[in-house]
């Protein structure tokens, strides 16, 4: 037989819809709060209000891309100061490590929102076309009347959230109440209704139908979080030393030699991810425990010690595999890794709130013109040219008193007003020419370069910046 005869193997494997059981426990009431908390945030946040004065939006979370600023509730970050938003995505990255190094994937198993939106599709999956088994006869079922009407039904109330995802991702861009008007008239810009439409689609393929294969196949975390977890991390595991050889129970027998698994399969029928714990740790679980919850009612059922299944760390498995007392949660969770993470956590946090409230409403920026360096006036003075950005941060109009100090004797001058005042419009900023000059035969004119210090005060209160500069003379 030639190699042309033997037909090549396929790599992939046609996905099996996976129709998880319901199930009820502390950790299906953890994720049930959890989801309920985490789509409260994400639907009610852009309608709520923040008064930050007559010139300013009263949303109070928004991204406002068209002035260029994020405004969330007190806190108004501008484009220079993006290191907030840095500052914060580090964060976020160093929560993550964080969890995952003191208790495995919990991330995924309780806030992703790949996670959330698949629980609440499955939700209205179970409450259209019943429990698992209810699901998995209509599932194999030839199309009847009655399939399709309730996978009609099921799917509208899916577009429905997935519609709503979309829009209220979009309403964090702009104000919410007028996008809303907007929407509903025609009149919002295209790329609201393009960005609700992708939204949408992402929202009722992957919530509905990709499922744990976005988690598996889309999601880089499950390949990385190795580098994250070590023999101390809290893991989801199956204690096979105390749950082996398994076996049916029958009601009323007593089984000599066998372990406390009695290979119900409640574990593998709740998971969303279609696997099988008493594996072992596999990429694809995400520790939501579910499984525990499972196989703890099946424990109370048969008159079983709970916790066949729960969280531990390898050491565990080797200490209570020895007959040894394991390691309490606490010396788990708290250990150099945890510690290390959350000691760089708590630094970037702590310096992004000194930043916050020790930056100035007041935002200086000086320029110096180098073409030509110096002019020589009439009367034999020089004088220098430099541009002072000013952005006023504040919800209203302030004027600012522009003055310098320096070792050696220099006037200042305004282009355009005789006075040295500069008005500047409430969040706004404005660029104003400056003239420095030193007097003909002055220490100033006859130095190669002075140190110059330009001040900016707000004639309304005392804030005050200044930036520093150098004056260049035409030396000796």
């Amino acid at each position: 037989m030639s190699s042309e005869d033997i037909e090549p193997k396929s790599l992939y494997a046609k996905r099996e819809p996976i129709f998880p059981r319901r199930v009820k426990g502390a950790f299906r009431n953890l994720k049930w709060f959890l989801m309920a908390f985490t789509l409260g945030i994400y639907y009610i946040t852009p309608w709520i209000r923040w008064d930050r004065g007559p010139s300013l939006p009263d949303q109070a979370v928004l991204i406002d891309m068209a002035n260029r600023r994020f405004f969330f509730f007190m806190i108004e970050i501008w484009p220079h100061e993006f290191y907030f938003v840095a500052g914060l995505l580090i964060m976020a990255g160093l929560g993550l490590f964080l969890f995952t190094s003191a208790a495995g994937r919990v991330w995924c198993g309780y806030a992703c929102p790949q996670t959330v939106w698949t629980d609440l599709f499955i939700l209205v999956e179970r409450w259209v076309e019943g429990d698992r088994n209810a699901r998995l006869r209509l599932h194999r079922s030839k199309w009847t009347a009655e399939k399709i009407r309730k996978t009609a039904t099921k799917w509208t109330a899916w577009l429905l959230i997935a519609i709503a995802t979309g829009g209220a991702w979009v309403f964090y861009f702009t104000d919410a109440p007028t996008l809303a008007v907007n929407l509903v008239t025609g009149q919002a810009h295209p790329i609201a209704y393009l960005t609700i439409l992708v939204l949408t689609a992402t929202t009722f393929f992957f919530g509905g139908f990709f499922r744990e294969q976005i988690c598996i196949y889309a999601c880089p975390w499950p390949r990385i979080q190795a580098a994250m977890i070590d023999e101390d991390t809290l893991t989801i595991n199956y204690r096979h030393w105390r749950g082996e050889p398994r076996g049916k129970l029958h009601k009323g027998q007593v089984a000599e030699g066998q372990g406390d698994c009695i290979d119900c399969m409640a574990c593998v029928n709740v998971c969303p991810m279609g696997i099988d714990i008493r594996n072992g740790q596999q990429m694809a679980c995400i520790t939501c425990g579910l499984c525990i919850d499972a196989c703890n009612d099946v424990m109370d059922r048969i008159g079983k010690p709970r916790d066949l299944i729960s969280y531990m760390a390898l050491t565990d498995e080797v200490a209570e595999v020895a007959g040894k007392e394991p390691k309490s949660v606490w010396k788990h969770i708290l250990r150099p890794r945890t510690i290390m993470y959350t000691t760089l956590w708590s630094a970037i946090g702590i310096g992004l709130v000194v930043a916050l409230f020790l930056r100035s409403d007041i935002d200086m920026n000086v320029t110096p013109v180098r073409n030509p360096t110096f002019v020589t006036l009439s009367d034999g003075s020089i004088r220098n040219t430099y541009d002072v950005r000013l952005l006023n941060k504040q919800g209203n109009d302030a004027v600012f008193n522009i003055s310098l100090t320096s070792p050696k004797a220099l006037q200042i001058s305004l282009e355009g007003t005789k006075d040295l005042i500069v008005t500047v419009k409430a969040n706004e900023q404005k660029t104003q020419r400056v003239y420095v000059t030193a007097e003909p035969n002055s220490p100033a004119a006859k130095s190669d370069r002075t140190d110059l210090r330009l001040w900016v005060e707000q004639t309304e209160s005392s804030n005050r910046a200044y930036h520093d500069t150098i004056f260049n003379g035409k030396g000796e």
